[in-house]
């Protein structure tokens, strides 16, 4: 039996146990993936101050994001297809995250619907992740359908009114379902696990669109729908028209420029996301924990600064957190702990973050996570 101690060994698993396709439209940025790969790897250039005869007793890692208590200051990402990465799997991450207690984030692209995911979490609030659509109608129904789901937070995301070119995606042809080639099913006999688990789920579709969308009603009606339904026209209007729309609190995603974390402010926004959508849109752009402490040093004070890309442990976490970051969200972490082992993989990993968060913060010497600031951190090794 294989001993979990780390995010890496989940990715391995979820490589052998997931279709390639999928698992590698979760393992993927665009271009050279330079942007995906720096987030990694600028949170490994931080390093810490260990501080020694400190009491350390009575640790807490509790806080507060967009003024929902949490177990610590987590939250899972939206991911598209997530429900590809295991059957009914945007479900089964939502109820790791309960447990844990900590937000889900729902994707507007996810394969089990917003109905699904109240009704497989027991009504439990979760939020919801909005992409702009041309078809203005659909929108306001979704948002819609996410207010009578008890969703507690609309996060908008920002920086995909067109899609980056991910290479590795146009080669394996990627869809859902899956296309049934020779080459995808050669592949997806190898992974059994997975393919029992989808002949026993109905959902393997978009299930926030087929059937809400006029003539939208199979996977053939829902690729040239998508395929023109991204709006390049989103700016700030929109954002003012989505806010008054929902009425709740509203996080904006994929800021990474410090004109544009004022202009979220003016916006009246709740939060804003520090994030290049993982390095799957703009190959070349700044890293988020690099484009972080600037935002914060701006815009701090008059908006709650969260941050995304990079993130496999909870030393991460707390370097985000010393920076300044009062959230961050795992997208990839939770894909790979649900393609490995379900259920089970995402509560492992989110188990893993939290005790790695909780030794780091008490060998810099704190027993509060609200405590910490960038006087951890090695002098010289972080972006200022």
């Amino acid at each position: 039996m294989t001993v979990i101690t780390n995010i890496e060994d989940l990715r391995v698993l979820a490589q052998k146990r997931v279709p390639r396709m999928f698992y590698d439209y979760a393992d993927s940025g665009s271009w050279t993936e330079s942007t995906y790969r720096g987030n990694e790897a600028d949170f490994k250039k931080i390093k810490f101050r260990q501080r020694v005869a400190v009491n350390m007793d009575g640790r807490s890692t509790r806080t507060q994001m967009l003024g929902q208590d949490v177990a610590m200051p987590l939250a899972i990402a939206p991911v598209g297809l997530t429900g590809m990465q295991h059957a009914d799997g945007e479900i089964l991450a939502a109820r790791a995250a309960k447990k844990a207690g900590i937000p889900f984030t729902l994707s507007t692209m996810s394969i089990c619907s917003i109905e699904d995911v109240a009704q497989g979490t027991d009504g439990h609030p979760f939020w919801f992740q909005l992409y702009v659509m041309r078809d203005r109608d659909f929108i306001e129904r979704l948002i819609d359908r996410a207010k009578a789901a008890n969703c507690s937070a609309l996060m908008l995301t920002l920086d995909l009114q067109i899609i980056g070119q991910r290479h590795k995606d146009l080669k394996n042809g990627l869809s859902a379902p899956p296309k049934l080639t020779l080459a995808n099913l050669i592949n997806i006999a190898s992974k059994p696990r997975w393919a029992m688990g989808m002949l026993g789920t109905s959902r393997r579709q978009f299930g926030n669109i087929v059937g809400h969308v006029k003539g939208v009603s199979d996977m053939a009606d829902l690729s040239s729908w998508t395929a023109q339904q991204f709006d390049p026209r989103l700016n700030w209007g929109d954002v003012e028209w989505v806010k008054k729309r929902w009425g709740g609190k509203l996080i904006l995603k994929g800021i990474q420029d410090v004109e544009d974390a004022r202009l979220a402010v003016a916006s009246g926004a709740d939060a804003l996301v520090v994030s290049n959508h993982g390095g799957r849109q703009l190959d070349g752009a700044e890293t988020s924990i690099r484009a972080l402490p600037a935002i914060v040093d701006a815009v701090g004070q008059q908006i709650e600064v969260h941050m995304d890309g990079g993130i496999r442990s909870g030393q991460d976490v707390l370097k985000a957190v010393a920076l300044g970051a009062k959230g961050t969200y795992i997208g990839r972490a939770m894909a790979f702990s649900l393609g490995a082992m379900g259920e089970a993989g995402v509560s492992k990993a989110l188990e893993l973050i939290h005790k790695e968060l909780d030794l780091t913060m008490a060998f810099c010497g704190h027993t509060d996570i609200n405590q910490v600031d960038q006087r951890i951190l090695l002098p010289g090794t972080y972006p200022q």
